[in-house]
């Protein structure tokens, strides 16, 4: 028996809890490829075409696995480890996938509401418990994953260039280079590193949402807005780069409170789809560097000044 774990979506947010409980229960596992071409046409013609890039390339993913796996772990994330929310496509996953590979050997897809550990562990064993797996077990592999996860230091955050900007987004664009065309080697070459919001604390980002008029509830506008704005506020970034999938909800909220909230750094909007217009995405870059070294010379001559330059681009 051999279980399928997809790349993509919420992987890279947790794959040392990932990779720890399925070593820890013993079975064969067999991790996706990296996101190429072939993947992302597989997901895109068996998927509804309002998805998004990410879930299409999830798509794309679990087709690849399906060709020699036995059973396909597909989770439904309801909630975060802070309790927050996440894009409903993440809630329904298992009934999408299915869909469009019309084929249901999926596990590990009952509601997972990891700040309520009992009610993780919980949803954990009903998965185990389709491919025999007791309890006890799972109970173990659960503690043990929960402690590699808390042991690994996630995110970027690079010193040696002579920009920094914060790239923003879902971690799923901002981790898979196929998806985001090699962005962050891009950037190297122009001399511009990055750094990502894992390097900004729970505390710091709640922090920031205090003057907004209720708390918000979704996982990544808290991330992406409160980063932006404790970054700011730090002086610890030069500008910032949003990666947004097209026809994202959640994203096209979060652009514009980051627009209309930050005044200090230039702003870049990436939108991503399976569109790879690779000239133009260049260009962009090209440009937004050389608005990084007008801000450098114009802070340099006349003090930290309002410089607000946001630009929307597309793919």
């Amino acid at each position: 028996m051999r279980i399928g774990i997809p790349g993509g979506l919420l992987y890279y947010n947790y794959e040392p809890f990932i990779k720890t409980f399925f070593d820890e229960l013993g079975v064969e596992v067999k991790y996706s490829t990296v996101s190429n071409k072939d993947i992302l046409n597989m997901g895109a013609k068996n998927c509804v075409d309002e998805a998004c890039l990410p879930i299409k390339i999830f798509h794309g993913h679990v087709m690849k696995l399906q060709e020699d796996c036995d059973y396909i772990a597909v989770p439904r994330i309801m909630n975060c480890e802070f309790g927050e929310s996440i894009c409903p496509k993440y809630e329904g996953l298992p009934e999408l996938v299915a869909s469009g590979t019309k084929k249901n050997n999926y596990i590990f897809s009952k509601p997972i509401r990891m700040h309520d550990k009992k009610k993780f562990l919980k949803s954990l064993q009903a998965g185990a418990k389709q491919i025999g797996i007791n309890k006890k077990k799972v109970k173990l592999a659960f503690e043990r994953a929960l402690e590699s996860q808390k042991n690994v230091n996630r995110g970027i955050d690079e010193e040696e260039y002579t920009y920094k900007v914060f790239l923003a987004g879902h971690p799923c664009n901002i981790y898979d280079q196929f998806a985001n065309i090699n962005l962050i080697e891009k950037l190297h070459k122009l001399d511009i590193g990055i750094i990502t919001e894992e390097c900004v604390s729970e505390s710091n980002k709640k922090e920031q949402m205090k003057d907004l008029i209720k708390n918000p509830y979704w996982l990544f506008f808290i991330n992406n807005f409160g980063a932006a704005k404790f970054l700011e506020a730090e002086g610890k970034a030069d500008g910032i780069i949003y990666l947004s999938s097209f026809c994202c909800g959640t994203d096209s909220f979060t652009v514009e409170m980051i627009k209309n909230n930050l005044k200090h750094l230039p702003m870049l909007v990436l939108k991503l789809d399976e569109q790879t217009g690779e000239a133009g995405y260049d260009t962009r870059l090209e440009a937004f560097k050389e608005m990084l070294e007008m801000k450098s010379v114009k802070n340099s001559k006349k003090g930290v000044e309002t410089f607000e330059n946001n630009i929307s681009s597309y793919r």
